[in-house]
């Protein structure tokens, strides 16, 4: 039996829950690719307190993604054949408060859709069945929505959605992969954002604008200013003031 995506509308209730007392208890932390968001760094360099390039180095892969060439990155798997993600253990999740997005709303997935001509956004939602998993035999109840306000997800949609707007203008302006040198500059912007800091402190400029002094002082301490600002940089890097 093979994993299913099952449709779910948003007022849809469904039965769920994740925890030591749940028999497949980690078995979702094994043989995986586990991807990771620009925000999921930042969370797990801050949890570990470690730079975002000491973390990278150490815990990821980095490889050009195979429609856009935009870089992805990915947890490398600890050693062994059971490819298991680097920070669990018996007892469960070492970096729980900073646990990737795609654990934090499992087994939710969530989708948008655009409106071209006024902007406005459509959430579409789907349940991941996959066969070892027994959390679906819980009596706990929910829809989506609250499901993934639980989980406090909505400042990982809001870097997401920015991110997903940058994939699909790049697929539809500059399909294919990109020059080496491009790839490594938009990785350093997205998921390297302590060296990233330290290349705006010479220049803190998006394209031909300088970023203006309140918005670059906030990011001096703060990485998620810094990571609104890395969003916008990319953008321009890779599309100049191309309207979306």
């Amino acid at each position: 039996m093979e994993s299913e995506m099952l449709p779910l509308d948003p007022t849809e209730s469904f039965s769920f829950r994740c925890g030591p007392e749940v028999p497949c208890f980690n078995a979702c932390c094994r043989d995986l690719v586990q991807l990771l968001t620009p925000l999921d760094v930042i969370r797990l360099k801050q949890h570990l307190a470690m730079s975002s390039t000491a973390f990278l180095e150490r815990y990821t892969v980095t490889y050009p993604g195979p429609e856009t060439g935009l870089p992805v990155v990915s947890l490398s798997p600890a050693p062994g054949e059971e490819r298991a993600c680097p920070f669990v253990q018996e007892s469960g999740c070492q970096v729980y408060p900073a646990r990737p997005t795609s654990c934090r709303t499992y087994p939710v997935a969530r989708a948008i859709s655009r409106n071209r001509e006024t902007g406005a956004t459509t959430e579409h939602y789907a349940l991941i069945r996959e066969p070892h998993c027994r959390g679906f035999e819980a009596q706990t109840t929910q829809t989506a929505p609250e499901f993934l306000n639980a989980q406090a997800a909505a400042a990982d949609f809001a870097v997401s959605d920015r991110l997903m707007d940058i994939i699909q203008l790049k697929n539809r302006l500059r399909p294919g992969p990109l020059p080496r040198g491009e790839m490594t500059r938009c990785h350093r912007a997205l998921y390297d954002l302590d060296r990233f800091r330290e290349d705006l402190e010479r220049h803190p400029m998006v394209g031909d604008n300088p970023i203006p002094a309140g918005q670059w002082a906030a990011a001096r301490s703060d990485d998620l200013a810094l990571l609104s600002i890395s969003l916008a940089w990319v953008r321009h890097l890779l599309f100049g003031n191309t309207p979306t």
